[in-house]
């Protein structure tokens, strides 16, 4: 058995489809549905069974789960980096993930954790997922911290040669509708360039960059489950890994990129920054990737234009706008 929490959820749903395109059916999916839209990201998979999060964490308690793990991808997490309640993130993040992973770590199964790039707070310190830089840094908000304690967990423990813990840059696919703030812009400009013809940015604060010109390194979902099938079949590649493409591009070149795929003519206002976002704004970020050749992972990114054009024209664009059935 493989379980997926947040597997209805952006990635999750997206690796449940990795896993059924290798045949693998028999998947616990593990979420919280509630009124929002995610359990459409489930019509098209395979699994064996559905159960709520707070269902899960009393079947942990009570040592409820029966038969084999072979794995728990754990991307179950409240994403949203304006989340206020500092308590629930606690809970639901970090406490929740620390469960699922003693869990696993107790079962003989692989552990493979979503965390996050925005642990890495402004970049000031760099975005090295070396070991030695972990204790260093300083995320600018609650959402961020909550997942690097997580990951200070895993080094407090001597664990990070045991699992898996991903540092997911600003990723982008299908099967984020649900999402609505949350979305990748490119899911938000193929709508309002639709309705528009055009789309706002924000204006920059920081001498250095330009309008528009503020970087992120962005990363095609497909290219990061696969990523996770990888480490999935090759369970000695343990650590705290970064997962982007290495490449940081600018806002102006990803809403370019979406015009071009909807073959339309650029059409970009330059809006101002809302005070909320201001002085906890992230204007560069870039993966550093080393650690795919250190432990020999095939798994090649896809292009930005490429991503863009393949998620536009196939998902955004096409009669179903979820993974298609294998």
């Amino acid at each position: 058995m493989y379980i997926v929490t947040g597997g209805a959820g952006f990635i999750g749903s997206a690796m449940i489809w990795r896993l059924n395109q290798a045949g693998i059916t028999d998947i616990l999916v593990v979420d919280n549905l509630g009124t929002t839209e995610k359990w459409k990201n489930l019509v098209n998979r395979r699994y064996a069974r559905y159960v709520h999060r707070s269902e899960f964490l009393e079947m942990l308690h009570n040592d409820a789960i029966r038969g084999t793990v072979e794995a728990v991808v754990h991307m179950g997490a409240c994403s949203s980096t304006t989340e206020k309640d500092a308590d629930f993130l606690m809970s639901n993040n970090t406490a929740f993930t620390t469960k699922a992973c003693q869990f696993a770590l107790e079962r003989g199964a692989r552990f493979i954790n979503a965390s996050s790039a925005s642990t890495y707070g402004d970049g000031s310190q760099g975005f090295s997922d070396e070991l030695v830089n972990i204790r260093g840094l300083k995320p600018l908000n609650m959402y961020g911290y909550s997942k690097h304690l997580f990951d200070l967990w895993l080094l407090d423990n001597g664990l990070t040669d045991s699992v898996a813990s991903l540092k997911f840059f600003n990723v982008y696919g299908p099967n984020e509708y649900h999402k609505d703030s949350m979305r990748s812009v490119v899911c938000k400009a193929f709508y309002e360039i639709g309705s528009k013809g055009r789309m706002g940015l924000f204006k920059s604060d920081n001498p250095n960059y330009g309008d528009g010109g503020q970087m992120r390194d962005f990363v095609y979902v497909k290219d990061c489950v696969e990523l996770m099938f990888w480490l999935i079949t090759n369970p000695k590649a343990n650590g705290i890994f970064n997962v982007g493409t290495g490449k940081a591009r600018t806002w102006n070149d990803l809403i370019k990129a979406v015009f071009s795929a909807m073959h339309r003519e650029p059409c970009i206002d330059y809006v101002d920054m809302p005070e909320t976002l201001k002085g906890k704004y992230q204007y560069f970020t870039q993966a550093e990737m080393d650690w795919l050749s250190e432990k020999n992972c095939p798994v090649k990114f896809t292009s930005l234009e490429n991503g863009v054009a393949d998620y536009v024209r196939r998902y955004l664009a096409g009669d179903d706008p979820y993974l298609e059935m294998c």
